[in-house]
């Protein structure tokens, strides 16, 4: 017996040991998953949100660039988080999940980049209380999972530069390299999520080759390390010609299933052009970008950028990997021209959290070294003096702990603000809208909508089983069926099929000229639905 206690001993030990270094991520994990929570928006929603939370469940494929990576979790996620709600509700709720996993990966990173645990669970809650965190957390966004995994291939690099620096003494270069193998499968699974991380590359770069310049002379490894990435991204890829051919998924969209219908999505053909004026008004710019970074950290922006000279200094390889990313990033957003180009921060953010973290972990060991060093009788020497190691310890912890405190102070201050802007809970605009709507249309009608109402409505026909015999024709699908204009596609269906319009005030009252319009539904003031009863006089 007294044995199998022993040999028992080691293992229970291993477990408290993990637990003990899991604790803080854990516990940042949780605020963030509760704050979420509290937040989350109930159901279904209008535009890009609508056709996530309908494609995930159903593995559709997506907008540009299909975020494959994103709808198989999601697909994923719709299975496991049955027990917790509706297919729209799981999509919203693996959003606030993904944000807890990035405030817990951003905690094992800080530790690892400063060996401090206190460090580490402030920089943490400071993510999860970020605004642009917060509200991406609140719903289906793959954002969030950017975000997740942006923290995540930081974290694997960071850990990289750690083990080459122990293989050094040691030998053990194979497990430096298990690390960055990691990183290269975790950025593939990114470059499959959004396109976004094609940005970093000029950063891991850097960093890679500061950390081991000869790594170019092992091309056998580096080769593998290119083939783990892109053999990742290519498998997940494979999603969108599956699931739009072979296999073929109720929503699509465009043709992916074709070689120049795959260019087309994965390359995001449809917003090129999107970039203007990417060296124009550079001082505008950095207005615009010192007004985010203020309205995401209040008090703390003003200490960035110290954040980043501190960095630069005392850990210069890190620096090389996050300066050119936040720095092309946060270009790139200001130069292009799109909804909600604010979520494309989220990165940057990440980034300078991390740095204040740096600088918060250096400002605790300039005031323990000042404590260690302080002249004979001084109150300081006094301090030290008067403690054995084990209490100055525990000196240290308090110290790391107070400031923690105040590094958290004004996000903490600013938690209900926050809380109350981002709030998402009593959002009913989408299905308040459908049930307006969908009892007034005819069983075998044709509604012309725009993307923002489109997603709704797909998900009330291809979720819920609603209106099955109704045809929903987006501007997308007029493109990619070559269907015409919006009065192409009414004059075809006029006599034949009830039409219905949920188009933009500017364009009705274009087609006012052309058609009779009766208004049949107008629960949402911004966004009432006609139908059309026939020509004008003297139209043909």
């Amino acid at each position: 017996m007294r044995s199998v206690l022993t040999r028992r001993r080691p293992w229970a030990s291993q477990a408290a040991s993990w637990f003990a270094a899991l604790a803080p991520a854990l516990l940042a994990a949780a605020v963030a998953l509760v704050l979420a929570l509290r937040t989350l928006l109930p159901g279904l929603y209008l535009w890009d949100t609508g056709e996530l939370q309908t494609i995930g469940p159903i593995l559709g494929t997506g907008h540009p660039s299909g975020f494959p990576a994103w709808v198989i979790l999601g697909w994923f996620a719709s299975v496991v988080l049955q027990p917790f709600g509706d297919p729209a509700f799981r999509m919203n709720l693996l959003s606030a999940i993904l944000g807890a996993v990035a405030a817990g990966a951003t905690v094992l990173l800080v530790i690892r980049l400063t060996g401090r645990r206190w460090v580490g669970l402030a920089a943490g809650l400071l993510l999860a209380t970020t605004p642009i965190v917060w509200q991406i957390a609140s719903r289906a966004d793959v954002h969030a999972l950017h975000l997740a995994l942006v923290a995540i291939l930081l974290g694997l690099l960071v850990d990289w530069e750690r083990r080459r620096s122990a293989a050094e003494r040691d030998g053990l270069d194979h497990r430096a390299d298990r690390s960055l193998v990691a990183a290269a499968i975790v950025f593939g699974i990114a470059l499959a999520n959004h396109n976004l991380s094609l940005l970093l590359i000029p950063g891991i770069g850097l960093f890679v080759l500061a950390v081991e310049p000869e790594i170019v002379h092992r091309r056998r490894f580096l080769w593998g390390c290119l083939a783990a990435a892109l053999t990742t991204t290519a498998l997940l890829y494979l999603e969108l010609p599956l699931r739009a051919g072979l296999f073929r998924a109720p929503l699509v969209y465009g043709h992916p299933e074709t070689l120049p219908g795959f260019a087309y999505v994965v390359l995001g053909q449809q917003f090129a052009g999107g970039i203007s004026g990417p060296l124009a008004h550079l001082d505008l710019k950095l207005a615009d970008l010192a007004a985010v970074a203020g309205a995401q950290f209040g008090p703390l922006a003003w200490l960035i950028p110290l954040g980043l000279v501190v960095t630069v200094i005392r850990r210069p390889r890190y620096a090389l990997l996050t300066v050119p990313s936040l720095v092309i990033t946060s270009w790139f957003a200001e130069s292009y021209t799109n909804a909600e180009i604010w979520r494309y921060q989220l990165g940057p953010a990440l980034i300078a959290i991390t740095w204040l973290a740096i600088l918060a972990a250096e400002a605790v060991s300039l005031i323990e070294q000042a404590t260690d060093h302080a002249p004979a009788g001084s109150f300081l020497w006094s301090l030290g003096a008067s403690v054995v190691d084990g209490v100055r310890g525990r000196a240290s912890v308090l110290l790391e702990i107070s400031l923690v405190v105040v590094l958290l102070v004004p996000s903490a201050s600013a938690i209900p603000a926050r809380a109350e802007a981002v709030d998402r809970s009593a959002d009913l605009v989408a299905p308040r809208w459908l049930a307006g709507v969908l009892p007034k249309l005819d069983p075998h009608g044709v509604v012309l909508s725009w993307w923002s109402y489109s997603t709704p409505l797909w998900y009330a026909q291809d979720i819920e089983g609603k209106i099955p015999g109704v045809w929903i024709v987006d501007d997308r699908t007029r493109l990619d069926e070559g269907l015409g204009s919006v009065s192409d596609v009414i004059d075809n269906n006029l006599g034949r099929r009830a039409v219905y319009l949920v188009r933009l005030p500017a364009e009705v009252a274009s087609l006012e000229t052309r058609y009779n319009l009766a208004l049949i539904d107008s629960t949402e003031p911004s966004q009432p639905v006609y139908q059309v009863l026939g020509r004008t006089g003297g139209q043909p």
